[in-house]
This record gives C-alpha cells, structure tokens and sequence, in this order.
C-alpha cells in the first residue's frame, strides 16, 4: 500500500464510489455553481452589530425548538422532524436511556453489558444529553469521564498521509473502564488533584484558573505501562449533531490552513479517520479531537468502551477487554441471535443514531440586546471566528431529512487547532497531535448550567466559567487570548453575555 500525498487523499475522498454520497453515507443533490455562490454570501461573517441578523435567533435553521425553561431543553427532537419519524426518535430515546444488565440474563433484549464498562446507558454519561463534569469531590463518581489510554507505536495506516499511530495498552486497551460486572474486578479509578493559578486582568479583575493533574489508581490488573499516555474526557452535549454531520465536507476543508498560508496565525486542520464501516479514509467529525466519521460509528464505539456492548460494527461480546483480560473475554456474554449475532440490532443502532442525529438545538436567547450585540462584536473583532465559524448551509439531501438545507449558527470549523501545552493531552488520534483539539460547538453553551447542573467546561471540565475556559487558550489562540485579557472589562463582560445568549 502507498501513501497518498494530501492533493491525492482529497481526490480519494471527493471522487471515490463511497464519497460520491459525501461524508460516506449522505445522499445528497450536488449543489450547482449559482447556489454555492448564494451560500458564500450567505455565510459571510456580518460585519453589522447595530442589530441581529436575519434568522440569527434560529441557529439551528428549521430544526430549532423553543427554550425550556428547564432540565429538559437538550432533549426535543429537531422542529421539523416529520409526524412519521416521532415514534422512531421516541424509541432511540428509549435505547440511548436503556439500563443494560449482565450476562447470562432472562432478559435477553437487555444482557450484555461489560463485563467492564463506564455506564449502564447512554444516559448515564450525557444526561439529559448534556455535558458532563469530573468528579466534584471524594463522595461523587467519574460517571459521565473518563479517561483514554494507549502507549507510543504501532503501525501508521498508509492511506492517511499524517496519521500519527499509537496502540492500545497491552493490558489496559484504549479506554479505562471503572466499573464492572460482579465477579470482575473494574480496571482503575480517576483520581484528581487540582492546583490554582491566579491571571490577572484589566482593570483590577483576577480569574483562578485549576490546573488538573491525573493519575489512575485501584488498579484491577497490574501496573500501567512506563510510557502510558492518558487523555481525560467529559462527555460532551449531544444537540445539532445530525446538523453537523450535513455540512458539506467541502465547505469544512476549505476553512483548513495547516501552513498558515494566509499568516493569521491560525492553521486549522482536518482530522482523517479510518471508517471501520466502510473500510477506508473518511473525514473526521465527532468527538473531542474529530475522531469519528459519522453519528452511526461515534455511537458503536461508545457503545463498545463505555458499555461493552458488541454492534455489527464492533462485534465483540467482550467489550474492550484485552487478551490480557482473559477471565473478561471468556465471560458470558449477550451476543445471541435474537440481535443479528451481537447485543444491540442494526436496526437499534439505527434508532440510537436518528435519535442522537435529532437533538435540536433550542433558540438564541436576547439576540437584539445592546450588551449582546456588542458582546457579538467583540467575539469577532477579538478574532474567535477564525476558528469559532458562524455559519454553514448544510446539505441539500435526498430524502428529506430534517437536516436538509439549513442556514445553521453552530460556531465551529469542525477542525483541529493546537491549543498550546496547557490544555494538552499529548495524546494522539488519528492525525490529532497531543495538543490539538477540534473547536467546540457553541450553540447552546448557554444553557449549560440550566441542563446540566453546572458551568464545568473544556475537555476534561476544569474550567469552572465560560471566562476561565477562554483562559486557557493557547497554542494558535494565544494571542486571542491576550486581547481578552488586555480589553475593557466592560467589553469582556459583554462578551460572557454573547456567549450565554447561544
């Protein structure tokens, strides 16, 4: 097998059989030259902060719902979602919020779960399909983090020029699950220990940012490898996602810069994944650092390391318990006839997907406010959009999704940035470096603390404040990070307002 320069990897993936649907299973109607040129004006940053923009309140095009004012504001199914798909939306809820039980079971459309695990449900780590938070305290779990591991070498997938391998660790795999089935000792607990660093501001003002350091202890199996590499994750919020997956591939790597050809100092990456479901190169998407192509395969591979329930795509009834692991692997397990040889049917992780594809994001709140506007100006003026983009029209599909052709707000380039040393992992993935991460979606980080309970935020939530997590920007957003510090603290306050409003 040859390695393919990147001018070739691109023509893989825009001209071969699979990506002829785009982003590997979209069937889509090619946009014709007069629309791609609407949409480029469309989706130009507004350079007009006296008022809101049009449609700017429905970040999430058609799909947008109402505000709730509580708990439950993540958890409607996209606007316009036909009276048709109501009832498979309401059973893929039913099965993203399944408690699974262990193997052997009388209940054999729920055995399976482990033997090791993180949850019994998806639930359990997106609740209310928000964001997760580290363990506050001694007395609270790590239920909704948890902690990716690997050791440096194995072997680079030559089609993907770039990729940076790492292998799973030889006893421990690629994700550390602390929790298991009776019987089964659980892998490790996270352990957490944070350090305080006082910045100082403009004007007076001082922000406390905590500095987290990790260990793994209690460990089930022997002690980690000398060069284990640990990556520490929240669970992020589950709305816009099937949004996401419809912006054109096109649209997103042509924001990419790796040279800085253009010397703004940002050089924005595309993150290339091998697709385990179609057995070839595919953009990267989801995830924390872009490592999932698609809804369907992000949700398999949880699945597989958070519950240990086996898919057609990941068909193991052992979960991710390594041959190191040997009374896990020979454990009972769930995977009968009754779902297609696995634990979860193709048809329930159809249901699962449409589900998470479906999450709506709820409107903008306060839009025309004058601190908002401003906030907004700041926001781009500061120079955030580089990274933060505004807009996308997603793709027009064939088959009348929801998702269909929807001017949409979500603030992302969906690409990987290096975020400099502080916030590194110094972990790899796929063509993700240990400082990269791919930029966040914004919309609806608002209502963080109204869903979720808290203002924990970044990948392993340590920033307790929306400021505190512009804080610890670094790396291509160092200089950004500078301009907040060094500007009035009226405008960085009406910066937190425009921030809350999404």
């Amino acid at each position: 097998m040859t390695r393919l320069s990147r001018s070739a990897l691109l023509y893989l993936i825009f001209t071969s059989p699979t990506f002829a649907l785009d982003d590997l299973h979209l069937p889509i109607v090619p946009r014709t030259d007069a629309e791609a040129n609407r949409i480029a004006a469309v989706t130009q940053p507004t350079t007009d902060f006296t008022k809101a923009e049009q449609f700017e309140q429905n970040q999430a095009g058609a799909t947008t719902v109402r505000v709730i004012e509580n708990s439950n504001a993540f958890s409607q199914f996209s606007d316009n979602l036909g009276f048709d798909k109501e009832l498979d939306f309401k059973v893929g809820n039913g099965l993203f919020r399944k408690l699974w039980v262990s193997s052997p079971s009388s209940t054999l459309a729920s055995d399976g779960l482990g033997p090791l695990f993180n949850a019994r449900s998806c639930q359990r780590c997106h609740l209310k399909d928000g964001r997760g938070h580290p363990p506050e305290g001694p007395d609270d779990t790590a239920v909704s983090m948890l902690m990716r591991v690997s050791i440096p070498g194995g072997d680079p997938i030559a089609e993907i020029e770039g990729y940076l391998a790492d292998q799973p660790h030889p006893v421990y795999g690629r994700q550390i699950q602390d929790l298991s089935v009776q019987g089964h000792p659980a892998e490790a607990q996270i352990k957490i220990i944070y350090s305080e660093e006082l910045v100082e501001l403009s004007e007076g003002e001082t922000v406390s940012l905590r500095t987290p350091k990790y260990e793994l202890v209690e460990l089930g199996y022997g002690p980690l490898h000398p060069e284990v590499m640990m990556s520490p994750r929240v669970a992020p919020q589950m709305i816009g996602l099937g949004l996401l997956e419809a912006i054109p591939a096109a649209d997103i790597l042509a924001k990419a810069d790796p040279d800085d050809l253009d010397g703004d100092g940002i050089s924005g990456r595309a993150n290339i994944v091998w697709s385990k479901a179609y057995n070839q190169p595919a953009l990267g998407r989801f995830g924390l650092k872009a490592g999932a192509p698609s809804i369907w395969e992000q949700s398999a591979n949880a699945f597989l390391g958070d519950i240990g329930i086996s898919t057609t795509v990941n068909p193991f009834g052992f979960g991710e318990c390594t041959e190191a692991q040997e009374a896990c692997r020979t454990a009972p397990d769930g995977n009968t006839d009754v779902h297609d040889g696995v634990e979860i049917s193709a048809e329930g992780l159809e249901l699962v997907t449409f589900y998470s594809s479906n999450l709506a994001v709820p409107k903008r709140r306060n839009v025309s406010d004058p601190t908002v506007l401003r906030g907004k100006q700041v926001f781009y003026e500061t120079g955030c959009i580089a990274c933060h983009t505004p807009k996308f029209v997603t793709h027009r599909l064939e088959d009348d999704r929801a998702q269909s052709f929807q001017l949409i707000w979500p603030y992302t380039d969906m690409l990987l940035h290096d975020m400099g040393p502080g916030l590194a992992d110094n972990r790899p993935e796929a063509r993700a470096n240990g400082q990269e991460w791919r930029t966040p979606p914004l919309w609806g980080i608002g209502l963080t603390e109204q869903v979720s309970g808290h203002t924990y935020f970044l990948h392993d939530g340590r920033a307790r404040s929306l400021l505190e997590a512009i804080l610890w920007h670094g790396g291509e957003a160092a200089t950004h990070r500078q301009r907040v510090i060094d500007m009035a603290k009226a405008d960085r306050d009406a910066l937190i307002s425009f921030l809350e409003s999404l």
